[in-house]
């Protein structure tokens, strides 16, 4: 394989959500790998509250340092407008727009019969209709250029997770939007894929600050332990460099001819996720009514399976 399939040198990339964790891992690294790189942070807390553009700056300043070229950006992505602004300064500042890496987001967990409307609102306003506003406002550009790579973030908490309805159901909403816009653009030499990170030195995490440790104190607290059908557990700790490592991999020409997958990554493990699948059915000529129902479907689906309310 040709080093040049590895490259990044010469593309422009947004990442959002960029200050910190794992968004401020992929923008390092893409400023390493060549890329000029617009470092979008609001630089609010993880509930997605206040504002402070010095923390875009600051990632700005390290890939600078190390030989790079970015510049920072403060605008929200749940705003419509405020993503077009951000994608505007990939363009004012660079003149084109090769890779976009929606990573932006925040938590509010909180047990369903807890859960607020605003903490319902706030959560999907960030993590999904953000990747919304700024694939909307990128789309365009990628398809004159018809060229451009999208990423976005998904989770394993998308599978079901205790305590995060609003970030389970934005999350794997995120997944579903993926598939879809890589159905939309894939015939304008788009590719749009999603990746499930774990990361537990991030400040969503807890680990921020706190290390590896606190992130699975918190993770283990609010039910992280069980995401879905698969556990927590890994066989070392998960770190933010090596979600970085595959998200700069997906956008090297490489991966050009994959397009509406899912990856995962994370404690040295890296997987591509299956499609989802009818796995049972049964048909009957003169349509279902409930006794029908009960009768033939109740045996034939679920026989030897196990269903508990936990």
């Amino acid at each position: 394989m040709s080093p040049d399939r590895l490259s990044l040198a010469g593309k422009v990339a947004i990442v959002t959500g960029a200050g910190n964790g794992i968004g401020r891992a992929e923008a390092l690294l893409l400023g390493r790998e060549g890329a000029k790189v617009v470092v979008n942070d609001l630089g609010g807390d993880t509930k997605g509250e206040g504002a402070d553009r010095g923390v875009a700056q600051k990632v700005v300043q390290e890939i600078q340092a190390a030989g790079g070229t970015a510049v920072a950006n403060g605008d929200s992505v749940a705003s419509y407008e405020g993503a077009a602004r951000i994608v505007e300064t990939a363009i004012k500042s660079f003149g084109r727009l090769d890779i976009l890496v929606n990573n932006a987001g925040n938590a509010r967990p909180r047990v369903i019969y807890n859960l607020s409307e605003e903490d319902w609102d706030a959560v999907i306003a960030v993590h999904l209709k953000g990747c919304f506003n700024m694939v909307r406002h990128a789309a365009p550009i990628m398809r004159e250029q018809r060229s451009g790579v999208i990423i976005n973030t998904g989770s394993e908490s998308g599978l079901g997770h205790f305590g995060q309805a609003n970030y389970s159901a934005a999350k794997e909403g995120i997944i579903g939007f993926t598939r879809t816009v890589a159905r939309d653009l894939g015939r304008f030499n788009i590719r749009c894929n999603a990746i499930r990170p774990r990361a537990l030195d991030t400040r969503l995490a807890g680990g921020e600050g706190g290390g590896v440790e606190a992130g699975i104190k918190l993770a283990q607290t609010f039910g992280n332990h069980v995401l879905g059908n698969r556990s927590m557990h890994t066989p070392r700790p998960a770190k933010a460099e090596e979600v970085a490592a595959l998200v700069a991999w997906l956008c090297t020409d490489s991966m050009a001819g994959i397009n509406g997958r899912t990856f995962q990554i994370g404690g040295g493990e890296v997987g591509l996720w299956s499609e989802p699948e009818l796995v049972k059915s049964s048909f009957r000529e003169q349509g279902w009514d409930l006794d029908a129902l009960d009768q033939d479907v109740l045996r034939s689906f679920l026989v030897g399976d196990i269903i508990e309310n936990k």
